[in-house]
């Protein structure tokens, strides 16, 4: 192609010579995700977790703050409604929680899908924790549980044939529907 001249569609634009192997994948762009793959594990004094519980709910994405854990929006979610359970202390082992600590996180991910599944309706969870960056903990300093919900139909081909996921709602809505929804004496 000479440089100044457009063609008339991007399937005429040859394009064997470009870096890369060429496959059957569409590519979905997310330069939003660099950002959180380029901080790598957060200092102690950067810690998003540490963080979230200064700042305003909604900033923070945080839909529940109980007296020793939080719960809030994960800010890069695998589905719509994907929430955190964390404690407010900065501990990054399970077995490093004290029993109130312990208590309190199971409590609250009770109540989360409770919540979740009136305001969603799905259909199950995944729920876990990674231990250590090794385990696939992306911010392993800081003990956090993931309450995932799912669809019969979450797990169609989109993601599978077209290398995309697809989140229906916006992270501030999904927020401000669990929290509304969070029982007062939870």
């Amino acid at each position: 192609m000479t440089p100044g001249t457009e063609p008339e569609s991007f399937e005429s634009i040859d394009t064997s010579h470009l870096v890369g192997v060429p496959d059957a994948f569409q590519r979905l762009w997310t330069p939003h995700r660099m950002v959180y793959i380029k901080q790598g594990q957060p200092s102690d004094d950067g810690c998003p977790f540490c963080i979230a519980p200064t700042l305003d709910d909604e900033s923070a994405l945080i839909v529940h703050r109980g007296e020793h854990a939080f719960v809030l929006l994960n800010l890069f979610p695998y589905n719509s409604g994907h929430l955190l359970v964390c404690p407010y202390r900065h501990v990054a082992m399970y077995d490093d929680a004290t029993t109130e600590e312990v208590a309190e996180i199971g409590a609250l991910t009770q109540t989360a899908m409770r919540v979740v599944r009136s305001v969603s309706r799905n259909d199950g969870f995944n729920l876990g924790m990674n231990q250590g960056a090794v385990a696939g903990a992306g911010i392993a300093a800081h003990l956090h549980q993931h309450i995932v919900p799912r669809w019969a139909t979450d797990a169609n081909f989109f993601p599978i044939i077209a290398q995309t996921k697809a989140l229906p709602q916006l992270l501030g809505d999904v927020r401000q529907s669990i929290a509304d929804a969070w029982p007062a004496s939870a």
